[in-house]
């Protein structure tokens, strides 16, 4: 059963308008104006919903001509019109092929290619639930996602089909000539009608997996489609008096992950082009953006620190990039400075969701809200929050910090396969615990601090370790950092940090260790230092501290 979608019965006057907090419910509201959207009990999918917008974006007049995929290493490119009719071509073949019904399970093991958006919209429209992974996956981490899913299908690469075991209707690989031949059926056969309901599961997406095993977040195509309603309505009308280039958006990010997926979907109901990168570079990305004059990228805040610490972006022509979109994790505001300092024309667009709400749950919109680096930005459309202190489970006001709680209709069915961790996650009321310390300001704004559960506890004393990586990724000689509790007997927990030094850099632990400590409370002061080649990320940018962990603990138990 799906969350329940946001109650309204509560009266706008005991709503403070700054805040959006009601103090009779203890319940944050949204600031933004409400987002009409289609009746629940309307059959509709996410790739009709999507179709339907882009019918009346700008581009709808150009789909044969407007790019919207295009390769990044080899310039190929599809457009709108060619990519609707690969979508239904193989919807056709699948259709005759084998005997999907509503709700399976198609588990999707491949890179970026042109092939993934194309499978992601007709499976949406058979009313097939996509199940994207991660194909640099391990063997073991396949087959507990093939386990929690039970997929009737899969569609994977001739490099990563090895990985799957045998499924009732087999391994597609969609880099062979047969499956290449189903994206070009003749339309002149009838496609059978699928009624796809909103409450039916649209995707499976698994959450990163940071801090404990990875779980699969079971989204309905309503929760897809009421975050894509709260973005089309949010955009602000062109100036026809000062024509903005054509949106084009880079992808560093893995359309497996959900700001990747979201953003795909984005890009097509908009009328947009999308360029790809089958596997991130640096090097190839800022190339690209040069090449295919990118204007939008969606990026974590590790690529900004990139951005704001490499020379190697003074090589390319960047004028044409326009916005980044910033999540995954809090963004330091001496990095977000720096950036603005070498890219003025540049804006960065904060947003903060999770996998379990479809992603966008809070984000910046206009000048005034994106000057403030620090938030995160307001509740999307539709949303409500609380704050929750974590010890009485007391609700709190503006300026108390405590956990996240999200309810509106973008938040999860549930995490497939796993009913426990379902119920620790969403209450009887619909409420998600986001498992976030969070506050919320006296203008609506939401301000992340970290997770709960990476918090160090150091002597009963709470340490965020971002805090601690924003100012070692602020010092001059340091291209990375990161931060984890290190066990201590007398202390429980101490701040330790892994730093990577710069190419020309000899900075030591000590100096490393000054440098922090004249800069935060006794309580938060770094008191190891380790120096390594690269820090441990996912696909999505986020920090891997349970890899860390393990590395600290296993190079001192050498030392024993």
């Amino acid at each position: 059963m799906a969350a329940p979608e946001p109650k309204t019965a509560t009266s706008t006057a005991t709503v403070d308008p700054e805040s959006g907090f009601c103090r009779e419910t203890k319940i944050y509201h949204s600031l933004r104006p409400s987002t009409p959207m289609p009746p629940l009990t309307l059959p509709l999918s996410v790739t009709q919903f999507t179709l339907s917008l882009l019918q009346t974006a700008p581009t709808a007049a150009n789909l044969a001509t407007t790019p919207f995929l295009i390769n990044s290493a080899t310039g190929e490119s599809l457009t709108h019109s060619q990519f609707l009719s690969q979508a239904r071509s193989l919807s056709l073949s699948l259709q005759r092929r084998f005997s999907l019904n509503k709700n399976d399970v198609a588990f999707i093991l491949a890179p970026s290619s042109f092939a993934v958006p194309v499978l992601y919209f007709s499976l949406f429209s058979l009313g097939v639930t996509v199940c994207p992974a991660n194909p640099l996956g391990s063997n073991s981490e396949v087959a507990h996602q093939i386990e929690l899913t039970k997929p009737k299908i899969a569609f994977a690469t001739s490099q990563t089909a090895s990985k799957i075991p045998n499924l009732p209707s087999g391994t597609v690989l969609v880099d062979s000539p047969e499956f290449l031949s189903w994206l070009d059926q003749p339309h002149d056969q009838r496609l059978e009608p699928v009624a796809v309901n909103q409450s039916d599961s649209a995707a499976i997406l698994f959450s990163s997996g940071t801090t404990g095993k990875v779980k699969g977040v079971n989204l309905t195509h309503r929760n897809v489609i009421a975050l894509i309603s709260g973005s089309v309505y949010s955009r602000t009308e062109p100036d026809p008096n000062n024509p903005e280039p054509h949106p084009v958006s880079l992808f560093p990010i893995p359309l497996f992950h959900v700001f990747g997926f979201f953003m795909l979907i984005r890009a097509l109901a908009y009328g947009e082009t999308l360029v790809l990168m089958e596997r991130f570079d640096f090097v190839e990305m800022l190339r690209a953006v040069e090449k295919y004059k990118v204007t939008y990228m969606p990026v974590a805040p590790p690529l900004i620190v990139a951005f704001v610490k490499l020379d190697l972006t003074k090589k390319f022509d960047l004028s044409s990039l326009l916005v980044l979109g910033c999540g995954g994790a809090p963004l330091g505001k001496e990095v977000a400075d720096k950036f603005k300092e070498k890219f003025p024309n540049v804006e960065i667009v904060q947003g903060y969701g999770l996998t379990e709400t479809c992603a966008g749950a809070a984000r910046t919109l206009g000048p005034e809200e994106m000057e403030q680096f620090a938030s995160v930005g307001r509740l999307s459309e539709n949303m409500e929050a609380k704050i929750v202190d974590p010890e009485s489970g007391e609700a709190l006001p503006p300026g108390q910090k405590g956990e996240l709680w999200l309810r509106g209709p973008t938040v999860m069915k549930g995490y497939v396969g796993d009913a426990k961790a379902t119920a620790e996650t969403l209450d009887s009321e619909g409420w998600l615990k986001t498992g976030d310390l969070c506050y919320f300001d006296y203008k609506g704004l939401l301000y992340i601090i970290d997770r709960l559960k990476e918090l160090i506890k150091y002597k009963g004393y709470q340490v965020p370790p971002a805090e601690l990586e924003q100012l070692l990724q602020s010092h001059p000689e340091i291209a990375d950092a990161a931060v984890i509790p290190y066990p201590d007997e007398d202390a429980g927990q101490i701040p330790m940090a892994y730093v990577v030094r710069k190419a020309e850099s000899n900075i030591s632990e000590a100096q490393l260790i000054d440098y922090i400590s004249k800069q935060v409370a006794p309580y938060k002061k770094i008191r190891r230092v380790a120096f390594i080649n690269a820090i441990p990320k996912s696909p999505a940018g986020k920090i891997l501290r349970r890899e860390l962990v393990n590395h600290a603990l296993s190079s001192a138990s050498s030392k024993l």
